[in-house]
């Protein structure tokens, strides 16, 4: 049995960081740096970055991405997602949590990476209206609806499952624009209401699409090809990214809230109990910090940053 729980807490952290028995090497140099960054201790940004809800955020953000065509089209035309999907995510937390906890520098060499990456991810497809449009990942129109759906994504997860974010939500969607900016969103929304007419302009407009593409994507993600050790837990972060959902995304998705018979599964709960299982499997003993946080405190306690030490 103990074995078995080593293999299960190995295959967690590799699903994450890459590594079982060690932090990622670019984790570990967020201690490097010589300012601040742009977020610090006791942020919006610090607070739902540092929980397990981005795990469900992150889900979720997918799950809504999949509905512009043009996002889609991306993905699948460019991306090897279906052969190495682990190594994606892997490349987007990095890129999150060096623009959570990394100086200035390290977030725009970070953000630099992305967009390089991005240069190539070129195409057409065609729209609702069944005109041909082209796309580009770096397009800033297109990077506005992958920001927005990220930041309703963890934003929504986090008000859920998480604690309190100091100065509110909306504290959060103005402190997480910066990373918009850096991935070319022109004026980015700043309080929560704003993201969500943004939200409800695309939806009105009719530029979302649900299609057989959209719905294999769906299943792609609904069977992530996870180790057999972490499926029963992912299933439950699956239902509570979709149980997060709006209802009218969740019907253009194919999707429903997981039900027995005439009565709904506790989602809620069991989500909690996952996550904070995820949590004891990381290493997380109360308010543990990460390795990438870490790091971050080293650098700000070397500048003599005030908020250091803050919680």
């Amino acid at each position: 049995m103990r074995n078995v729980l080593r293999s299960w807490q190995d295959e967690i952290k590799k699903t994450f960081s890459g590594k079982a028995d060690a932090p990622p090497e670019w984790s570990l140099r967020l201690a490097d740096g010589d300012d601040a960054g742009y977020h610090l201790p006791g942020s919006a940004v610090w607070a739902v970055h540092g929980s397990m809800t981005p795990i469900v955020g992150g889900i979720r953000t997918l799950l809504m991405q999949a509905l512009h065509p043009g996002a889609l089209a991306g993905v699948h035309d460019h991306s090897n997602f279906r052969e190495d999907p682990l190594r994606r995510l892997a490349n987007t937390i990095r890129w999150i949590f060096t623009v959570t906890y990394g100086s200035t520098a390290a977030a725009e060499e970070a953000t630099r990476r992305v967009r390089h990456l991005h240069g190539p991810v070129q195409g057409s497809y065609l729209d609702n209206d069944g005109g041909t449009r082209a796309y580009s990942a770096n397009d800033p129109e297109l990077a506005r609806w992958i920001h927005i759906a990220f930041t309703d994504g963890f934003l929504t997860a986090h008000k859920i499952w998480g604690g309190p974010v100091p100065g509110g939500p909306d504290a959060y969607v103005r402190e997480w624009a910066q990373a918009g900016r850096l991935m070319g969103v022109e004026d980015p929304p700043t309080t929560e209401a704003e993201m969500r007419s943004q939200l409800d302009r695309w939806y009105g407009q009719g530029e979302l699409r649900a299609d057989g593409r959209v719905k294999e994507t769906v299943e792609f993600i609904r069977n992530a090809p996870l180790h057999p050790l972490l499926k029963p837990g992912y299933r439950v972060l699956f239902a509570a990214a979709v149980y997060s959902l709006e209802p009218r995304y969740r019907e253009m998705l194919g999707l429903s809230v997981p039900r027995l018979g005439p009565f709904p599964l506790p989602v809620r709960l069991a989500t909690k109990a996952v996550l904070g299982v995820v949590h004891l499997a990381l290493g997380g003993i109360g308010r543990r910090r990460g390795p990438s946080e870490t790091a971050a405190r080293q650098r700000l306690n070397r500048l003599g940053e005030p908020s250091a030490n803050l919680a």
